[in-house]
Parts: C-alpha cells; sequence; structure tokens
C-alpha cells in the first residue's frame, strides 16, 4: 500500500492503459511501413532496376569493372556469360550480373599509365 497514490487509482489508470486505441495502434504501424518502404525497399528497387538495364545494355567493346573489381573490355558477349579481355592476350569468362558499373572508353588506356 502507497501513501501517495490511493489503491483505486493506481487499479484504475493500468487497465486504462491496457485497453488503448486500435486505431492508433493501425496507424503507427501504417506509418512505420510508409517509412520503412521510402527510406529502404523503394530506393533498392530502383537500383536493382537500373543495373538489370545496364547488364542487358551491355554489348562488345564496354569498358567495365566486375563486382571483384577486374577493369577490363568485352570482347565477346552472351546470354549468361562473357569473356572480359584484362591484358594482352588474357581473357576471363564471367557472369553478366557480375558488372558492377559501365566505363567511359578509354578508362583502360588512363589507367596503365
Amino acid at each position: 500500500m502507497s501513501f501517495f497514490i490511493s489503491d483505486a487509482m493506481a487499479e484504475g489508470g493500468a487497465a486504462a492503459a491496457q485497453g488503448g486505441d486500435p486505431m492508433t495502434s493501425l496507424l503507427f504501424f501504417g506509418g512505420l511501413f510508409l517509412i520503412m518502404y521510402l527510406l529502404i525497399i523503394r530506393p533498392q528497387s530502383k537500383r536493382v532496376k537500373e543495373h538489370k538495364n545496364m547488364v542487358t545494355a551491355l554489348s562488345k567493346g564496354d569498358e567495365i569493372v566486375t563486382n571483384g573489381g577486374i577493369l577490363g573490355k568485352i570482347t565477346n558477349i552472351g546470354d549468361g556469360f562473357m569473356t572480359v579481355e584484362v591484358a594482352d592476350g588474357m581473357e576471363l569468362l564471367i557472369q553478366r550480373e557480375m558488372v558492377a558499373s559501365l566505363m567511359p572508353k578509354g578508362t583502360i588506356k588512363d589507367a596503365k599509365k
């Protein structure tokens, strides 16, 4: 028994807190989902779409960087794999999806200096 708060008020306050408005909690979770969508899901799906478009637009002669950091020039391209020349007479066979970025023409010549 507390001398500062009567027992009746303490019990009534706890009962009132447990029976909160369900609409408020629904709005809270809806707002939380909206924030997650705007900050995480939407930008990630946009990056995936841009990468897919870049990979489908690759052609012979493009200079690329792979996810592993290898800089090379595409010499042959197929549906799932492509051949990339990384040095004179040295070619690697890599998956198309492993291309990190498309580089401007002449990047390989500038990198060799």
